[in-house]
């Protein structure tokens, strides 16, 4: 790799000799990613007996990664805009396989937790920085094929997740029990250092550019006025001081967007570009991003408590009963994905209808669950809502970015992956309120079950209102049209 600072290739001819295998190494670091959030999942459980820690707490282990790693991200892809993509992508690469260890070693929950803040900022640091050297790396031709195969990858680490981390776990491998789920990034994260060394080429610096601070931390107070009430409410039984921050937080929102206002009137660094905030089009899209993604990771965690907890059944049988939802959103999305970037209102209002009639399913296959615990009964709802992610996923990302200009790609991109993991952490807060809130500290498997189905109905509302509000903007736009 020359130490020269490298530029985009315009053909084949000008491209890296080995870019495949920097691609390989850039893909390597977004599994370790997509995998640690996954097989957490399935670990809550053991991480809960083990740690001895509170339902309360053990919400914090995967609220905390999804926080941190979704206010990071605008910051950090701007800091290797600053420093250079290559730097930034190493740094982060680096200290996520630090904190791995921290998590890996973590001897109470509270140490767990704290680490699992500083792993998210590192995921942060990483993450942003891949598409942007893809971008950097490949000619014009050969763009597609990458970006495809980026998408192909996400899809595969989220269906092995649950089965790698319910494997180890089960394994006990060295007798580590959940704490293998984080260790196991170690080789992983050496893998992509040492990738990173061979392949990955330099990449422009430009300290011109300015971070812009108090946005940062505006956009961050906004969203843990949010979070941090939906998930300690209960424990502290609702005191007037956890109500005044969720009033707290929209003053919060409303003084970030005026922030970026005045930045942009002064010509000074802005974290989202204010004239994005101010189209309707582009905030109505995050919203729907943010409740979109909501709906999924806070299920996920209700499912894994209650079959491991619930019904005694081990993480692998857990892993694989959850198994059907991502095996659902990559065959709807590779399936759906041939349609390009036609029926993009019509596909995520039709997504979204599929995933409410599966969360209404599921609703009612939770009540009628028994002891011991049938896999098929789970089977059918899963699979359906795993369809309806596929075929929304993608036309949502696509009908966010449609307006966008095109010098405002790489911030909007940047606000639409916040967002999206902003609303996996609400999601996270409000499914865990209503589960816990509902089983109190009853122990039969029926409560948990029963507890679980209750959490069901912020999912059911959530993806009937995208479902509703989707289809009939599509139907408004037909009608509007001229003859």
């Amino acid at each position: 790799m020359s130490s020269s600072t490298y530029l985009s290739p315009a053909s084949r001819a000008d491209a890296l000799p080995r870019r495949w295998w920097t691609l390989a190494t850039l893909f390597l670091a977004v599994t370790m990613n997509l995998l640690d959030v996954t097989i957490v999942n399935v670990a809550l459980p053991a991480m809960q007996a083990g740690l001895g820690a509170s339902s309360t707490q053990i919400e914090w282990v995967s609220a905390i990664y999804v926080l941190a790693f979704a206010l990071g991200l605008l910051p950090f892809g701007r800091l290797g805009d600053i420093i250079g993509r290559r730097l930034m992508f190493v740094a982060g690469a680096a200290a996520f396989t630090l904190t791995s260890l921290l998590c890996g070693l973590a001897p109470s929950i509270e140490t767990l937790i704290a680490a699992r803040l500083l792993q998210g900022i590192a995921g942060a640091a990483m993450v942003p920085q891949v598409l942007a050297l893809i971008a950097v790396i490949f000619p014009p031709e050969e763009k597609p094929t990458a970006f495809s195969l980026f998408g192909v990858i996400g899809s595969l680490a989220s269906v092995a997740g649950p089965l790698i981390g319910g494997a180890l776990i089960s394994a006990d491998l060295f007798s580590l029990d959940w704490r293998v789920v984080f260790l196991i990034n170690l080789p992983l994260g050496v893998l992509v250092l040492i990738g990173s060394r061979m392949f990955l080429p330099a990449t422009p610096a430009n300290p011109a550019i300015k971070l812009d601070w108090a946005g940062i931390s505006l956009f961050g107070l906004a969203t843990g006025l949010v979070v941090f009430p939906l998930i300690e409410g209960r424990a502290f039984d609702w005191p007037w001081w956890i109500i005044g921050m969720l009033v707290a937080a929209p003053v919060a929102g409303i003084a970030f967007y005026l922030w970026e206002r005045r930045q942009s009137r002064g010509g000074r660094p802005e974290l989202v570009p204010a004239h994005l905030l101010g189209n309707r089009s582009f905030v109505t899209g995050l919203m729907t991003v943010t409740l979109f993604f909501s709906g999924i990771p806070g299920l996920f965690l209700v499912l894994a408590v209650m079959l491991q907890n619930g019904f005694g059944i081990s993480p692998l049988e857990s892993g694989l009963i959850t198994m059907p939802f991502p095996a659902g959103v990559m065959i709807a999305s590779l399936l759906s994905g041939r349609l390009g970037a036609s029926f993009l209102r019509q596909r995520v209002g039709l997504g979204s209808l599929i995933l409410a009639a599966g969360m209404t399913y599921l609703h009612f296959a939770l009540l009628e669950l028994g002891a011991p615990v049938q896999g098929f009964t789970l089977l059918p709802p899963l699979l359906l809502c795993g369809l309806g992610m596929g075929v929304a996923i993608s036309a949502l990302f696509q009908s966010l970015m449609t307006g966008v200009p095109a010098q405002d790609t790489g911030a909007a991109s940047g606000a639409l992956q916040a967002f999206q993991h902003l609303g996996g952490a609400l999601g996270i807060a409000i499914a865990g309120q209503l589960f816990f809130s509902t089983l109190g500290v009853s122990t039969e498997a029926g409560a948990y079950a029963a507890a679980a189905s209750q959490a069901t109905w912020y999912q059911i509302a959530t993806f009937n209102l995208i479902a509703i509000f989707n289809l009939v903007v599509s139907l408004r736009g037909r009608t509007t049209q001229p003859a």
